[in-house]
């Protein structure tokens, strides 16, 4: 048993791993596993990649048995990567901001904060502000839902958007964030279930784990075999498939067809699309040398540069993260830049990686700026920070 919980750390609640799969049915396969091992107990959460396999929140007799069937279909263990982002904003009314978010978002409200109900975007916590921090921050927010949701949002609210693009709300301390309308798949009805919020997207609820791990074989299979690669994620209520940000525009009609036979599949299996859990959620940073920034997040984060020349765009390679880019700042904009944010990042990590993590940061150009034997804040080379938790 010792040997394979040292394939395990905790991250979040309960046990996170992820294993290398040699093959994408590999992968599939041990998902189909996981939902038969959970069928009598609350399941992980899953992401199925075509590398491999990540599994959030396992109690240890699970993780244990997850990890014989792995070694069994030839997968890897590698906790190297392992780690999960949280957003923290720092608040005078930490109530009404927090209300905010939560409608903003469309997450839930749980003790240690607002979540998402797919678990598949940053936990938000929200802190109550010490000092002023009058100015616009640095960093912002950009969420892409339904636009049903959107109008929903709006009117719950009770704000009209503004801003460039006519997306911008703010909340009632002037943290500012896009929610940006999306729109169904262009191809028909043979994808209407597919929402188009950057990314592709889908989720089906369901009544077991078996039922989203067999569907998620089949979506796996067929992805393969158009060669196109899906993320699918597996939670105890459904499961979200999804393209990644733009990736369904590189090819839209061979990407609507693999997506049209994934409806074809869900339906068949009498699974109901949920139209309003689809979203998308990425973060801005202002920034005088974008290419420092990007080097610094790139390495701390472990995140890959987007190539397409017009785009800023820095992502997780399994798209567990979420997607960073930069926006530039006007270097005279000297009271902006000396003001710390109203938002941080907080990127919760084993303890045996914790270091590494640290001393990459600062290679990177970062600065270790505070904290204690539990929290490292690390500030980027223009001050904004970054708090390293290590989690025992």
């Amino acid at each position: 048993m010792a040997t394979m919980m040292s394939d395990w750390r905790v991250l979040d609640t309960g046990l996170t791993a992820w294993f290398d799969a040699p093959s994408p049915d590999a992968a599939a396969e041990l998902v189909r596993r996981i939902g038969s091992l959970s069928r009598d107990s609350g399941p992980p959460a899953v992401a199925l990649r075509f590398e491999g396999v990540r599994i959030s929140g396992a109690e240890p007799g699970l993780a244990e048995a997850i990890s014989a069937e792995a070694r069994e279909l030839g997968l890897t263990a590698d906790p190297t990567g392992l780690s999960s982002l949280r957003v923290r904003v720092a608040a005078a009314d930490p109530p009404a901001v927090q209300a905010f978010w939560r409608t903003a978002f469309g997450y839930g409200e749980e003790s240690d904060g607002l979540v998402d109900p797919s678990h598949r975007d940053p936990m938000i916590i929200v802190d109550e502000l010490t000092e002023p921090r009058p100015l616009r921050n640095r960093i912002h927010v950009d969420v892409v839902r339904p636009p049903d949701a959107v109008t929903a949002v709006r009117t719950e609210l009770r704000r009209e958007p503004f801003g460039a693009y006519g997306v911008t709300l703010a909340d009632p301390e002037r943290n500012e964030l896009d929610l940006v309308p999306g729109d169904r798949l262009p191809e028909g009805p043979d994808t209407s279930d597919w929402w188009a919020v950057f990314g592709a997207v889908v989720h089906y609820p369901v009544a077991a784990p078996a039922e989203a791990a067999d569907l998620a074989a089949t979506v796996v299979g067929l992805a393969r075999d158009a060669e196109i690669p899906l993320l699918v994620d597996l939670r105890g209520d459904g499961i979200t498939i999804d393209s990644g940000k733009d990736q369904w525009e590189e090819a839209p009609e061979r990407f609507a067809e693999l997506a049209g036979r994934v409806q074809a599949a869900a339906r068949a299996a009498g699974l109901t699309a949920d139209p309003a859990r689809p979203r998308f959620v990425q973060f801005g940073i202002d920034a005088v040398d974008i290419p420092s920034l990007q080097g610094f997040w790139t390495v701390t984060l472990g995140l890959r540069q987007d190539p397409r020349s017009f785009v800023t765009d820095l992502y997780d390679p399994y798209r567990l993260l979420p997607v960073i880019f930069f926006q530039s700042l006007d270097p005279d904009d000297e009271d902006r830049r000396r003001q710390p944010n109203r938002i941080r990042f907080e990127l919760l990590v084993p303890h045996d990686r914790a270091a590494a993590r640290i001393d990459a940061a600062v290679g990177a150009g970062g600065r270790l700026v505070g904290g204690d034997d539990d929290r490292h804040i690390v500030a980027d080379p223009e001050g904004n920070e970054l708090i390293i938790v290590p989690r025992h």
